[in-house]
């Protein structure tokens, strides 16, 4: 899919030069090509205008025809032409109140960073670098055209954009554009939950996402996107169980871990502990009684302020409410364990709570026994196919309702335990349960 991409795009530059017009990869495409990584995606820059670039391609679709912006489709593929622009002013620090069809060199310094500014004539081999990007590439740092705080201002995400190429690429953000970053932090709120969350799930995932938290709190982003992990810091801990510090370091601790998340494992691991505040006390020592608990609904807030689909929500939930499932696990009961071993986000749970070990005290040994006990079973053991259901019970004389739901599960875990081996030992069970 990749390489039909860059070809489709290959022909969509080569039609647009051969009409006369100048046409150019730009953007991330360009940095990727220097770092010889595989673009996602390859955007199209050039003089021509939307009217003339809707003549010359049998399939568009106007994105932004006002911005210069139109969707050339071949193949089913979609390939993004820009016309040459610039823009201003950003009254809403998102959308410029008009946009001028310009030149390359106009186009280029309305751009975020240097990185990014460079486009490239795969006809004839040749990158253009009006804004020293590849000086900086070679540096490995971030830093934006012209002044920071301009391009800040107009698009307050490129301030979360920053952070998350910081992580992304394993570059230092340059000294001015970092203070420029912690100038403008506050202004964040003014940008779409959507807009950040996408930024934010893309940090998530990268090797470095421990960074991009702590680059966060450093600029005050932190503070304003998710207050609630700040709240983590100074939160002490008993020593004896988590000897790394309090509950902010045992986090980032624990997400440096993670290796190759999903999204929504990297998040549960991020919120894992951000019922612990407000669980925190003291007895014979600290705990954290129900933190567990408290942390599903903080985390539930969460996740509808970031917007997240349902499905991710749940699962988002469910992993922090259930992080603490393998502390007993050598004491569970088998019916009880098999339930914990066929949930649908079993194996990214193990995860999380090998992370949430390794960034503690290190004791695995509920890790390994669960590995070996999962090991032992069959799927037919872990989900047996049920030996009664509410026609035998209806069989039995019993009238549909709530109890029937009680004692098929009853029956199940029987099954689970491997107290009951046939129909007539689940029927001679399922009587024998009270109804009242």
């Amino acid at each position: 899919m990749k390489n039909r991409k860059y070809e489709i795009s290959l022909r969509v530059v080569k039609r647009l030069q051969k009409a006369g017009f100048e046409a150019y990869f730009a953007g991330g495409c360009v940095r990727d090509k220097i770092m010889h990584r595989e673009p996602e995606d390859y955007d199209v820059a050039t003089n021509a205008k939307p009217n003339q670039v809707i003549k010359l391609f049998k399939k568009t679709v106007t994105v932004g025809k006002a911005f210069g912006v139109i969707k050339v489709i071949d193949q089913g593929i979609d390939i993004e032409v820009t016309t040459f622009r610039t823009e201003g002013p950003y009254s809403d620090g998102r959308h410029p109140d008009k946009v001028s069809f310009s030149s390359l060199e106009n186009d280029v310094l309305r751009r975020d960073f240097t990185i990014n500014g460079m486009v490239y004539d795969p006809i004839n081999n040749k990158i253009i670098d009006l804004v020293n990007g590849k000086a900086d590439l070679k540096k490995k740092i971030i830093k934006c055209i012209g002044n920071p705080l301009e391009r800040f201002a107009e698009d307050k995400l490129r301030m979360l954009r920053a952070i998350r190429f910081s992580v992304e690429l394993g570059f230092k953000i340059e000294p001015k554009t970092l203070s420029a970053i912690k100038k403008s932090a506050k202004q964040i709120k003014v940008v779409s939950a959507e807009r950040i969350r996408d930024e934010f799930k893309k940090m998530l995932v990268a090797p470095r996402r421990a960074e991009g938290i702590k680059l966060m709190d450093k600029t005050g982003l932190l503070k304003v996107i998710l207050p609630e992990v700040v709240k983590l810091k100074g939160v002490k801990q008993p020593k004896q169980f988590h000897p790394e510090g309090d509950v902010y370091v045992h986090t980032m601790k624990a997400l440096e871990r993670l290796v190759k998340p999903s999204f929504e494992l990297a998040f549960a691991t991020l919120l894992h502990d951000i019922g612990k505040p407000r669980a925190f006390m003291i007895t014979d020592r600290i705990r954290f009684h129900e933190h567990e608990r408290f942390g599903r609904d903080i985390a539930e807030k969460i996740c509808d302020r970031f917007k997240l689909s349902n499905q991710e929500k749940d699962k988002v939930m469910w992993l922090v409410f259930k992080h603490m499932a393998f502390k007993d696990i050598e004491q569970m009961r088998v019916a009880t364990m098999k339930r914990l071993f066929r949930e649908p986000y079993y194996h990214e749970l193990a995860q999380l709570h090998k992370v949430d070990r390794q960034a503690s005290d290190l004791d695995l040994k509920p890790h390994y026994y669960a590995i070996r006990m999962y090991k032992k079973l069959s799927k037919d053991e872990l989900k047996p196919k049920l030996l009664i259901n509410g026609y035998d019970l209806i069989r039995l004389g019993l009238k549909p309702g709530p109890i029937f739901t009680t004692i098929l599960k009853k029956v199940e875990e029987a099954q689970l335990e491997k107290t009951v081996h046939n129909k007539k030992e689940a029927l001679t069970l399922a009587k024998s349960i009270k109804v009242n």
